[in-house]
Formats: C-alpha cells, structure tokens, sequence
C-alpha cells in the first residue's frame, strides 16, 4: 500500500520553514479565519488561488470547480458563498477563470466525454446565451473569447444569488469580480464586471 509519505516529509519542510520565517504563525492561523475574499476558481491544478494573488492561508476563503463555474443547483458552491458572505463577511467575491481552460475546451467540442458532459452542460448554456456574439468572433479567438465570456456569466450568477442579493438589501460591503488568469505568463486580467450593489448588477451585467 502507498502512503504518499514524500507529501508527509514536503509538509514537515513546509510547515518548519513557515515557522522559522514567523513562529506564531500556525497558532494565530489557528485561532482565526478572517479573509476578505472569496475566490471562485477552476480546479485547474496550475492556478492554486492563494500563490497566484500572494495572499498567505487565512486570506483567502475557496471554492474551486471545472470551469469555475456557479450553478443555483449547486448547494455545494451556494454553502460556500453563503457562510462566506454571512459568517465571514467577505468584502469581494473573485470568479477567476483561466485561459486555456479544459473544460471550456471539452465544452465547444462535440465529443462524449462522460460524466462530465453533465457538468459542461452549464457552459455550453453559455454558448446558447451568446451565439449572436460568438458568431462574430474570429475562429481562432473563440476559445479565449468563451473563457471570459464564461467568467463574465458566472460573476451574474453570482450576482442574482439570493446570498447576494439579501447582502445588498442589508446594506453590506460586498463586491463581485470577473477576473481571468494567464497560464503563459502568470498575470491576472480583469475583465470588468466588478458589482458592488443589485442596481449595478442590473445595469451592468443585464440581470433582471
């Protein structure tokens, strides 16, 4: 049976140098979870949340799936947006897509893929939603142009969550971001859609 034990030996190392860079820092990370932000990603293995915005843990509360994608099916992602928003407090939301996306990729194929299709069912809604302006869109700048296309749908969904909406109405802080990583150069791009109350979200992202 493999136990993994080179991850136990990578955790001692990690867990050592933390310490001698800050001695208290695992005691005081310990006895508080206070981020600003929710970060709404890809399970992409090359785009880890906290290395990418230099944030260190206890910053940054996540939530990663295929696509980065927010469904009002999804009690799994709404939990999620809910203790963050209601128990944290959370100031921003950050939908973070990434180009070069796998599963934005299997989604304009036509290919069975498997369980997933299920899954990818969501962006190729997105897809449906704005054929018009894909259709102008040169053939070689389609897989760009639907993984920000697909942030930009996430960051209304997000929006028109009842978490959302009811944080709005209770007058709190709260921003939602659409943001895209490049893997080629490790740079983040915002894709401005930033919404910071429900008049903004029906005014900018078209949401009624």
């Amino acid at each position: 049976m493999k136990k993994l034990k080179f991850l136990f030996d990578n955790n001692v190392e990690w867990a050592e140098k933390i310490k001698k860079e800050d001695p208290d820092f695992f005691i005081k990370l310990s006895k508080l979870q206070a981020p600003e932000y929710l970060w709404i990603g890809c399970s992409d293995s090359r785009v880890p949340a906290n290395e990418i915005i230099n944030l260190a843990p206890g910053e940054v509360f996540v939530h990663r799936n295929i696509a980065n994608v927010v469904v009002h099916t999804d009690l799994n992602c709404l939990s999620v947006i809910q203790y963050a928003v209601e128990v944290l407090k959370v100031k921003h939301i950050i939908v973070c897509g990434h180009y070069g996306c796998g599963g934005i990729k299997a989604a304009m194929e036509n290919n069975e893929h498997g369980l997933i299709d299920n899954w990818l069912r969501h962006i190729k809604d997105v897809i449906r939603f704005n054929l018009n302006d894909m259709s102008k869109v040169e053939e070689n700048e389609k897989f760009n142009w639907l993984c920000e296309t697909n942030v930009k749908e996430q960051v209304k969904n997000v929006c028109n969550t009842t978490i959302v909406q009811n944080a709005w109405k209770n007058g709190n802080e709260l921003s939602v971001h659409g943001w895209i990583y490049e893997l080629k150069n490790g740079q983040l791009k915002d894709l401005n859609c930033c919404v910071s109350s429900a008049k903004e979200a029906a005014e900018l992202c078209d949401i009624t």
